[in-house]
């Protein structure tokens, strides 16, 4: 659902590159110390634009570093973006992004495989699953996170390709659905959660792997909604870079509307935990201490998206509550804080005047 930029919209809504990640120019008070974890971001960029808030929401917090953005893909018959090149389509809607925030680090963006896994044992190639192995077996000391908000096909093929990452990073996971005796399935649930969905094949070899996982089920996800008027006041208010998120999030409650016989006051941004579990961790003894969750074996993925228990399996980390108090007032004040930036440094004066 998230418009693809054309060369001619990307280029009026671009604004100079003033700025690079590892640097924050909209900050009147700089950072006090250099980032203490990295992080990969994947993500189905062209479906639910609560992934444009994630994204942006990570580019704009100085305490981890991205080295690693990955466009992956949505199912074929995915109503979002049925178009079979959903991979390619979310890696230029990233760099629109970055066009739209002035920044230059374009370098950092990488395309996944427009298809789901065909089998568990053979991996899809694409030029993302060469960049997670390479970034995974980089020297460095520092944490390293994969936040997934959608399918898992791309990190699956690392992991088939060189297992060895799964001992170098962990997985933060928005998907899957809930677990007996967490939680119960909503109102008419999809059979097959929305994520997992997307690659249930590539679900099955990440659990059946080594990698460490803390997981968002959908119950954990739904509950990050907030409110048409939050939106209005404290997303599309702050500039030009909030109006886009804003606007993005609008075509879905039209459609909404349109399906359902009349739109919600209310959103879920269920992809903006990966921020909150990575860059919103506490200063002393580190960890996502405001959020709440179990530590559980390891199940199995079946082949209708729910769990098998698995003897001797290695422990997870499922999500049953989320600080959304801390994930939402720093997006809000992050996104303001640079607009401010934006509006003195009369970054889109080339722009309005074209």
């Amino acid at each position: 659902m998230t418009r693809i930029p054309t060369p001619e919209n990307a280029a009026a809504e671009a604004v100079t590159a003033s700025w690079s990640l590892g640097e924050t120019p909209w900050q009147v008070i700089p950072p006090v110390s250099p980032p203490r974890a990295r992080v990969i971001i994947d993500n189905d960029f062209a479906g639910d634009p609560d992934d444009l808030y994630q994204l942006v929401h990570h580019l704009l917090s100085p305490s981890v570093e991205i080295p690693l953005i990955v466009a992956s893909h949505l199912r074929a018959d995915d109503p979002f973006d049925p178009s079979g090149r959903s991979a390619e389509n979310a890696q230029a809607i990233v760099r629109d992004v970055f066009g739209r925030m002035g920044l230059a680090s374009t370098d950092r963006i990488v395309r996944g495989s427009n298809d789901a896994l065909a089998g568990a044992a053979t991996p899809q190639p694409a030029p993302a699953v060469d960049a997670i192995i390479a970034e995974a077996l980089r020297d460095d000391d520092r944490p390293l996170f994969y936040v997934a908000g959608g399918g898992l096909t791309d990190l699956a093929s690392a992991l088939l390709t060189e297992p060895r990452i799964a001992e170098r990073m962990t997985l933060i996971w928005i998907g899957g659905a809930e677990h007996e005796g967490l939680a119960v399935p909503p109102p008419n649930a999809m059979p097959i959660e929305y994520n997992l969905l997307i690659d249930v094949t590539a679900g099955q070899v990440v659990f059946a792997s080594d990698i460490p996982i803390w997981q968002i089920p959908r119950d954990v996800y739904r509950q990050c909604l907030v409110s048409d008027a939050e939106l209005r006041m404290r997303v599309a208010a702050t500039g030009p870079l909030g109006r886009y998120l804003y606007d993005e999030l609008a075509m879905v409650f039209a459609m909404i509307g349109t399906h359902l016989g009349g739109a919600s006051e209310s959103y879920a941004l269920g992809d903006s935990p990966l921020v909150l579990l990575t860059a919103l961790q506490s200063v002393f003894e580190p960890d996502s201490s405001s959020s709440r969750h179990v530590t559980m074996p390891t199940p199995a993925i079946t082949d209708d998206g729910g769990y098998r228990a698995v003897k001797g399996a290695r422990p997870m980390r499922v999500y049953t509550w989320v600080d959304t108090r801390l994930m939402f007032e720093d997006m809000y004040l992050k996104l303001a804080e640079f607009g401010e930036w934006q509006d003195a440094t009369g970054a889109f004066d080339d722009r309005a005047e074209g």
